[in-house]
């Protein structure tokens, strides 16, 4: 086995006619793996990117610069049956369950599909087998294997979700804002089952998500996308209780407190009246909500991505003093 299930280096992708206002830079020279039995939690707002890096990671899209690996092997090296069957190895689990669900299907057929697409060598006694070992891992008993999506909850909707991701027993797992769409309590239930998978089967995990509560809780390490770029990567304590970008001060600091008596005390940033994409202009990416600004070098330069501590890199000319942080943690 590859010492790393995927490895992502210095990957670009822009959509839209360069040179006009169309023109989007979504991911620019993005950087990182994912080792075996590793969740790595890529937290940003909407339209940072980090979507876009996900579909990346699974080959549904063609980086413009950089390599994706995939098992050592590099996706854009592999001819059409050698990526069907790699991707057998990767799986994904979206952010609306019923969305991603063929609502003509029933559940059964939903969870059986991946089989007869990427082994198509099984027998149907061996196929039905895996998928109900499939709805066992999830906790769907067979009442609902007739049913349709639209007849369950969300909660169940998206267990049959995750069934489908894992009844190939793939190495690496990509979970788009798995549960963004559902409640607290359902959230919580959906979050530690992930969790018993990995601890049961091993898989890896890209866990994407704009909620940096959630991902503090399932990572080992965390990547923090910034306008299309990683401004910090470390692990899960490092960056949640040290943060070296001001970015990730500012969703630090306006994160959710399980306690209701204990608002959030957001750190102020500056109105950012841009897109939220890269451009062409000089500086850092953050320059124009920065609460900080403390380097000259801010608006002319910008920062390339740096350990600053043994593991713990970030993309910041700023310092981020220990009051800046202590003084809200």
């Amino acid at each position: 086995m590859s010492a790393c299930v995927l490895r992502v280096r210095a990957v670009a992708k822009s959509f839209g006619e360069e040179g006009t206002d169309d023109h989007i830079l979504a991911v620019d020279s993005v950087s990182f793996q994912i080792r075996p039995a590793e969740t790595v939690g890529l937290i940003g707002e909407s339209g940072s990117g980090k979507s876009t890096v996900g579909k990346l990671a699974l080959g549904l899209l063609a980086p413009d610069a950089g390599t994706v690996e995939f098992l050592g092997r590099d996706l854009a090296g592999l001819s059409r049956e050698q990526f069907r069957s790699t991707r057998a190895e990767a799986s994904v689990v979206f952010q609306e369950p019923e969305e991603s669900l063929n609502p003509r299907m029933k559940v059964f057929r939903i969870v059986e599909e991946p089989l007869v697409i990427h082994e198509p060598h099984l027998s149907t006694s061996e196929r039905h087998a895996r998928v109900e070992a499939a709805f066992a891992d999830v906790n769907i008993g067979s009442e609902l294997w007739q049913r349709r999506p639209r007849s369950l909850s969300g909660g169940q909707q998206q267990r049959i979700g995750i069934a489908r991701a894992i009844v190939t027993r793939p190495q690496l797992i990509v979970l788009d804002e798995p549960t963004s769409s559902l409640d607290l309590s359902v959230q919580a239930q959906i979050i530690n089952l992930l969790l018993r998978l990995q601890r049961e089967h091993g898989f890896s995990y890209l866990f994407i998500s704009h909620d940096l509560r959630v991902v503090s809780y399932v990572s080992h390490r965390i990547l923090v996308m910034y306008s299309g770029r990683i401004v910090e990567s470390g692990p899960r304590k490092d960056v949640v209780n040290r943060p070296l970008h001001p970015y990730t001060l500012v969703l630090l600091s306006s994160a959710l407190s399980p306690d209701p008596e204990q608002p959030p005390v957001p750190i102020l940033e500056r109105e950012d009246t841009s897109s939220g994409h890269v451009d062409s202009e000089e500086g850092c990416t953050f320059l124009r909500r920065c609460p900080l600004l403390s380097d000259s070098r801010c608006a002319t330069e910008t920062p390339d991505l740096e350990e600053k501590t043994p593991g713990h890199a970030a993309a910041t000319f700023c310092e981020v003093a220990t009051a800046d942080w202590d003084s809200i943690a």
